[in-house]
This record gives structure tokens, sequence and C-alpha cells, in this order.
């Protein structure tokens, strides 16, 4: 977002800007609707007339509570997160779900939730009073609460594309000037993302 926020302001500095945190399905509505100019989202698959620059793939990491047996691993199975209480994103996050089904099904692993989460915040005030994990992209380190703590998992994690979308027939010339420099924004992103890994 830093990044964004600096190429904006480089390209108009007198521009208003209004931050947004919604779930992927409302940005891509306000996208298709008009109401948003640009948003970095999940690729929603019901969005006609959004288009998507992809940015970069994000691992999954495991979300468990501060304390708990997993969290002094430094790497969590598959069958040791299975075990556990599960805390599954609900219809607010399709894409994320998605990616950990498929993810869980390639290994034969069917995670019974037992939580639904509808966003970051509420998923780890569940995870720390259920004493549950889940997972999550890579990005919720920088919001973490002190309850919680983030594991990678053994192997190849799963990873979830972060895009940026935008309505094709919005014609502001500062949107034009800042797809222009999403190449930019792209390469920000990546280095700013394995400074994460």
């Amino acid at each position: 977002m830093a990044d964004a926020l600096r190429i904006l302001q480089e390209e108009e500095p007198a521009t208003e800007i209004t931050l947004a945190s919604q779930p992927s399905p409302d940005l891509a509505g306000g996208l298709m609707r008009g109401k948003l100019d640009v948003a970095f989202l999940r690729r929603e698959t019901q969005a006609p007339g959004v288009t998507f620059k992809f940015m970069i793939k994000e691992p999954l990491v495991a979300m468990v509570p501060a304390g708990h047996r997993l969290g002094s691993k430094k790497e969590i199975s598959l069958q040791q997160l299975a075990a556990e209480t599960y805390i599954t994103p609900t219809r607010f996050a399709p894409v994320l779900k998605s990616v950990i089904d498929g993810y869980m099904a390639r290994f034969g692993i069917t995670l019974k939730p037992e939580y639904e989460s509808d966003n970051l915040t509420s998923t780890m005030s569940l995870v720390a009073s259920t004493g549950g994990v889940t997972l999550v992209p890579i990005y919720a380190r920088h919001v973490l609460a002190p309850s919680v703590v983030l594991r990678p998992l053994k192997g190849e994690p799963p990873t979830i594309d972060l895009v940026m979308g935008y309505n094709r027939s919005n014609t502001s010339p500062l949107l034009k000037r800042f797809l222009a420099r999403a190449d930019e924004l792209v390469a920000a992103v990546a280095r700013r993302t394995s400074s994460d890994l």
C-alpha cells in the first residue's frame, strides 16, 4: 500500500485518497459499479468488466495461538494441522478457502472446520480464544496480534495471488497514469514480500 500511495502522490499530489479495507468480493463489486478506481484483492471469478493485474504470489502460513504446542515448532506438517480445531474462511474469502481446500485435497487431507471467520481480525480472535488453527497469507505478519503466531508449513506451501483490479471502462486520467507505473509497483511489492519470507 505504501508504494501505491507514493506513486499516486507523485502523479497528482493534490489527489484526495480514500482507503477502504473490505473482503475481495466486495472490492470487486465496487470496481464493477464504478465506486472504486483501483483495488488490491484476490482474483474474483464473477467480476465482469474488471481487469486484474497480477502482483505477487503470497505463501500461506499456519496461524496458531501463542503458547500452543505447535507454536514452538519451526514448521508445521499438514497432518499436525489436520489434528487441530480448524477455523475456515467464510464466503468473505472464497478464493482463500478454495486455495486451502485444493491444497489439502492434493495430499488427501480434509480439514473439518469448527468455526468460520469473516476477516483477519476475527480470525486472530478465534484462533486465540478457541485454541484453533488456520492458514492465512503471509501479509498477516504485518498486523499480527500478540495472542497468535505464524509458522511455515513443511514442504512447498500453498500460495494465493494478490492482484490489482480496475474497471476497464474507467476513464480517469490519474488511473491511467497509475496503471502506466504498475510494473514499478509490482517490483516494489516483490521486494517487500521477499523480505517477509
